[in-house]
């Protein structure tokens, strides 16, 4: 399968095609980070197609693609960066399964990066409304109602999670943003109180917020739009990833002008992330309508970063 379409910018280049494909056709150690959200191991359809990782039809089926697509970060990710991970546990379905229960997605995703010689970094859990997906699911095991009937079968809402993984080997460039003070703003809701916004007290009052294990501050709901991007016959889901989480993860693991990778652009989140955070970006889409709509959504971040310069030079 040879590349659809492609648009070429001064800070991203843009793909329309198959990820293992595309990827393989980077230069080696090219890459500074990657952020993504992949496929969801067949709960959800993304798109019609036969390359669609999503459209596996179990799990090994999908295990086996998606290490193809490891193989490729590992040669084109420098030594010592990261690849960052957004993911969920998936619900087992007794129609599907055969029983109702939770898939650890999240550790199969750890393990398979382990075995293509990548290291478990870190990892946070981001919290998520269970009234919310109680609402939008109907898992049994969110209803009240349930909780009456048999509480057995209860349970808890799933979370998502940033798996962060990193490639062996010594980091030949640091990651410093050239500044002491590296975290002069705070990227989520409800910032800190105290220190100055650009002194030292804040930045470790910013970090102590990063470096918690679970991050209560994300807005759900700040995520690019994307109905214009749906077809009426080819999905029932889309998975958005929030871009306060991509731009802690940007800034947090990569300098300004580094290469940000996402294989499964979708509708361009780390794409509009990276130009208006000041870097160079790489995205792969297998969709059509979502690609199109990728495009002009990082069209127009670099539009707005193009006003603010602008107005910062007066």
């Amino acid at each position: 399968m040879k590349i659809l379409d492609q648009t070429i910018t001064d800070n991203a280049s843009l793909y329309h095609g198959d990820c293992v494909e595309v990827v393989k056709g980077l230069p080696d150690q090219s890459i500074h980070f990657s952020v993504f959200s992949p496929p969801f191991s067949s709960l959800y359809t993304y798109s019609n197609s036969d390359r669609d990782i999503g459209n596996c039809s179990n799990h090994s089926d999908f295990e086996e693609h998606f290490r193809y697509l490891i193989k490729e970060l590992s040669r084109v990710t420098i030594p010592g960066r990261l690849c960052s991970i957004h993911c969920m546990n998936l619900p087992s379905l007794k129609s599907r399964d055969g029983f109702i229960g939770i898939k650890d997605f999240r550790g199969e995703i750890i393990s398979m990066f382990e075995a293509e010689g990548w290291i478990f970094h870190s990892e946070v859990c981001i919290w998520k409304d269970p009234v919310m997906a109680m609402q939008r699911t109907k898992a049994i095991g969110l209803l009240h109602r349930q909780l009456c009937k048999d509480s057995s079968l209860s349970r808890h809402g799933i979370a998502d999670y940033l798996v962060t993984m990193r490639r062996p080997g010594e980091n030949p460039e640091r990651i410093t943003n050239g500044s002491d003070v590296k975290f002069t703003k705070f990227i989520g809701e409800s910032p800190p109180t105290s220190g100055k916004p650009g002194d030292k007290q804040w930045s470790i009052d910013v970090w102590q917020r990063y470096a918690s294990p679970v991050w209560m501050d994300i807005n759900p709901s700040d995520t690019l739009q994307y109905r214009s991007a749906r077809e009426h016959n080819d999905e029932r889901h889309i998975a958005p990833l929030q871009l306060d989480v991509i731009r802690r993860a940007v800034e947090l693991w990569s300098n300004p002008r580094d290469i940000v990778l996402s294989p499964f652009m979708g509708i361009g989140s780390e794409g509009f992330v990276a130009a208006e955070m000041g870097r160079r970006f790489v995205g792969v889409e297998l969709k059509e309508s979502y690609y199109r709509q990728a495009v002009k959504n990082i069209a127009s971040a670099n539009r707005q970063q193009d006003l603010f310069a602008k107005v910062a030079n007066g």
